[in-house]
């Protein structure tokens, strides 16, 4: 098990993109979270088998329709494992 934490910049939000994440991570199977930020970007952090999380980022970086992503930064984080499902939490 890996953890990732990621910013993702661009067209990214007002375009269903948390939901875009959230459907795909469950349907992936991974854990986490993923939120907007007040800048403009949104901010996720996501478990599970390396390959996983590296489907995960491949959709990422396509995003839903009406979106553009210009920039996925990505940090790969040891595993706490402390989530069972995938939310959408609150902008900060």
């Amino acid at each position: 098990m890996e953890r990732i934490h990621a910013t993702v910049r661009g067209r990214v939000q007002g375009v269903s993109f948390r939901f875009f994440v959230q459907q795909n991570a469950s349907k992936i199977g991974v854990n986490g979270w993923v939120r907007n930020r007040l800048e403009g970007s949104v901010e996720l952090e996501a478990e599970g088998e390396k390959y996983k999380l590296e489907q995960l980022l491949a959709v990422i970086k396509q995003g839903p329709r009406n979106s553009r992503v210009d920039e996925v930064e990505v940090e790969w984080l040891e595993s706490h494992q402390t989530s069972s499902q995938f939310v959408i939490i609150p902008t900060v």
